[in-house]
């Protein structure tokens, strides 16, 4: 949360507040210096009164920061809060193409991708409309935008995976559900956005840099999270002969920055399940909410009143009168 002042001029008053803690300081120095020179110290304790000690100190500090809030309240502060969307689509689409299996990630790279993916789709406000689409050499939209949070999580836990990588083809399935959402009363879109999570590139279907055009012309930016290592393996049977082999599958990152960049997105890059959880949770926040400046005046003045109503109180407590 960061601050800015509609009456800034209005805080030079804190020199005053400061200017009384120093006097303050100085005072106590000045009060000591006297009873040192008092030569008869039994005498001093008899003919002068206790002093309160340490909690007059506190209610010094206390009234002191009071002051500070009331001259701070005055200056009509304003903060910027985070404020969740109200209107907007959002599609994650996650790839189910066999290179998935790896397990460079543990357990593999769909098993942990299936958890972090659940823990983004509860994350976003739930105003927001979320869609899910899933690509291997087909795409399938599997839940229309909507603001059902449970259909989501229920078919990301029963994806399954098949042959084939066909991220262009997800692009365009992706741009068209969000076409099909309803305008709002005023006759305007919702903002849209598309999360790709995949591990490699395009092997069927429309290429990468094809769906990078109808992107940009629909205005949706395409968020991309290459997922994996260079170490992913997966291993491979033949039909015909029944041989298995291991066939390497590295994590193409080049394929899904340049849809990224090239749709006004941003690339991301995740080689364990907690590198995108913290992905999930940057994309989450970014496109999730909303940054707005709001005055905070009434609770810095609140705050300030109720320091001096403390200082009343403390001092009716300990020296039975008002300071």
């Amino acid at each position: 949360m960061s601050w800015s002042f509609l009456s800034p001029d209005r805080l030079w008053w804190l020199l005053a507040v400061a200017a009384m803690a120093v006097a303050y300081v100085l005072l106590q120095f000045r009060t000591k210096t006297y009873a040192i020179r008092f030569s008869n110290l039994d005498l001093l304790d008899k003919v002068a009164p206790k002093r309160p000690g340490w909690r007059r100190h506190v209610i010094a500090g206390v009234y002191l920061l009071a002051l500070a809030s009331l001259v701070v309240a005055m200056a009509q502060p304003l903060a910027t809060e985070r404020v969740p969307k109200e209107r907007a689509t959002i599609i994650l689409a996650i790839d189910t193409s066999l290179s998935m299996q790896a397990t460079d990630v543990s357990p593999t790279r769909i098993d942990s991708a299936k958890v972090a993916a659940q823990k983004f789709v509860t994350s976003l406000p739930e105003k927001l409309q979320l869609g899910l689409v899933t690509f291997n050499g087909n795409t399938r939209l599997m839940v229309p935008p909507s603001t059902d949070r449970s259909s989501v999580t229920r078919a990301i836990q029963s994806l399954q995976l098949d042959e084939g990588t066909a991220i262009g083809d997800a692009v365009k399935t992706s741009l068209d559900a969000i076409a099909a959402v309803p305008e709002d009363e005023s006759g305007k879109k919702a903002p849209a956005v598309i999360v790709l999570l995949s591990d490699g590139k395009t092997t069927v279907g429309t290429p990468t840099e094809d769906a990078i055009e109808p992107a940009t012309s629909a205005k949706v930016p395409v968020f991309t999270i290459a997922y994996g290592t260079p170490d992913g393996v997966v291993e491979v049977t033949d039909p015909a002969s029944g041989v298995s082999q291991q066939v390497s599958v590295p994590v193409d990152e080049e394929a899904l920055a340049q849809l990224a960049e090239g749709t006004g997105g941003e690339a991301f890059t995740a080689a364990s399940e907690s590198d995108l959880t913290s992905v999930y949770a940057k994309l989450g926040s970014a496109i999730g909410y909303d940054e707005e400046e709001r005055e905070v005046t009434w609770k810095v003045l609140a705050g300030g009143l109720a320091a001096l109503g403390l200082v009343g109180g403390l001092s009716l407590a300990w020296f039975q009168r008002l300071p």
